[in-house]
């Protein structure tokens, strides 16, 4: 995994409820599209799911 990768997961752990990808991006000043791809990326290898249209959470480990 990513250095990016395991920013986004850790503050998606961290803010402790699904969010969108733009609240990620302004939580840790980046590009919401970069961010975007990055979840995108973390749901093909299983660790992110979306609980509800456009909002992302930390798969169980």
């Amino acid at each position: 995994m990513s250095n990016e990768e395991e920013k986004v997961l850790d503050a998606m752990k961290r803010m402790d409820k699904p969010v969108r990808p733009g609240d990620l991006a302004k939580a840790l000043g980046l590009d919401s599209k970069d961010v975007s791809k990055i979840i995108d990326s973390l749901k093909k290898k299983g660790r992110v799911h979306s609980p509800k249209r456009c909002y992302y959470a930390p798969s169980a480990d």
